[in-house]
């Protein structure tokens, strides 16, 4: 029998949000572990605002939703809040009620540089990393160094003289102009982006010259887990020389093996590492007949062949920030800001990977 359509009579629900959301969600897990984190975090949120004036939004609040846009990949802050409008199992992550008042969008623009000052995306990260070391999920001896291109905030056309004196802009228009740079040189020595001066024109892989940032991570090798973040400016070095940066603070007086790609393979990093202790299982660069900083010794160790085939495990991470976590150009400007978008989505990754590990035990 075929049912007659009706149109929406009732007023009011006396099912609440906790009810709507299926108890196999797979945000669930994901929920209680952020809600561990920010319970450690609360004496940091405490110390960021004024003991006295109007309550801000929560910022635990503030986080929930940007582990929602990256997880979901909202383009932006305002299609974020559209979704808070409607969508209850957004308000369910968050800590909404169904009745409560949407937020303004300049909310994440007005607490951005708090949250940025004390630097709570590294905190979060640490925070999630220090829960999956209590699942006993993570390696303390074996890491993997890598890094990633993230395309700027800026167009080619802002790339232009630091002198001032640059007289490829056409009057036809201002906003857009058409500009060939057929023959003309441009280097970071002699030119800089004028929409984000912090960006480097680099080349990586083969392809073609960008306006970058470069993003590196340091990932444990047993389960793939982020143990640390960093955005530099893109340069020749940036990888090699943030990578001994990362791994000093990794060391803690312990032998730890480091895996890489080619790229590393260099005397200068190599030696770095065997000065603090580390062992480089680095992917030896034999081409063109240049000699490899990697000796045999290292070689033939059955470790390296394991950091070798761990470390390729990395481009998950790089793979699931750029097309899931909105990270293949990125919407903001400045180092800073960049890296504190790259840590705050190596964090969420680490989030998916202990929901993902925890249903393989179930």
């Amino acid at each position: 029998m075929r049912g007659t359509e009706q149109g929406q009579g009732a007023m009011f629900s006396y099912v609440s949000a906790e009810q709507r959301v299926p108890q196999d969600h797979p945000l669930r897990p994901i929920r209680a572990i952020i809600n561990e984190v920010l319970i450690r975090l609360s004496p940091e949120f405490d110390r960021m605002y004024a003991a006295t004036g109007r309550p801000s939004i929560a910022p635990e609040k503030l986080l929930r939703a940007l582990v929602l846009q990256a997880l979901y990949t909202v383009r932006s802050e305002r299609m974020l809040m559209e979704q808070l409008d409607y969508n209850l199992l957004f308000r369910w992550f968050v800590g909404l009620h169904i009745d409560d008042p949407i937020w303004d969008v300049t909310v994440f623009t007005k607490n951005r540089e708090r949250l940025l000052e004390a630097d709570v995306a590294r905190l979060f990260l640490n925070a999630v990393v220090e829960q999956a070391e209590q699942m006993k999920l993570l390696s303390n001896e074996h890491f993997t160094v890598d890094g990633t291109l993230i395309k700027a905030w800026a167009g080619q056309k802002s790339f232009k003289k630091k002198s001032g004196n640059d007289t490829t802009l056409p009057p036809d228009d201002p906003g857009n102009p058409t500009i060939n740079f057929r023959g003309e040189k441009r280097c970071n020595q002699t030119h800089q982006s004028t929409t984000d001066p912090q960006c480097r024109l680099y080349r990586k892989g083969g392809q073609e010259s960008l306006l970058s940032f470069l993003g590196h991570v340091v990932m444990e090798n047993r389960n793939g887990f982020v143990v640390g973040a960093k955005v530099s400016q893109a340069t020749g070095t940036a990888e090699r020389d943030t990578a001994v940066k990362m791994i000093g603070e990794l060391i803690h007086g312990r032998r730890i093996t480091v895996g890489a790609d080619k790229a590393y393979d260099t005397k200068q990093f190599v030696a770095d590492l065997r000065e603090m202790n580390v062992t480089p299982h680095v992917s030896q660069n034999i081409c063109r007949n240049r000699s490899s900083a990697i000796d045999g010794r290292t070689v033939s160790h059955p470790g390296y062949a394991v950091s070798q085939t761990k470390r390729k495990r990395v481009e998950e991470i790089f793979g699931w920030m750029k097309t899931i976590g909105l990270l293949r150009q990125t919407r903001h400007r400045g180092t800073a800001r960049v890296g504190w978008m790259f840590t705050f989505a190596a964090a969420t990754y680490n989030l998916v990977r202990i929901r993902n590990l925890m249903a393989m035990e179930t």
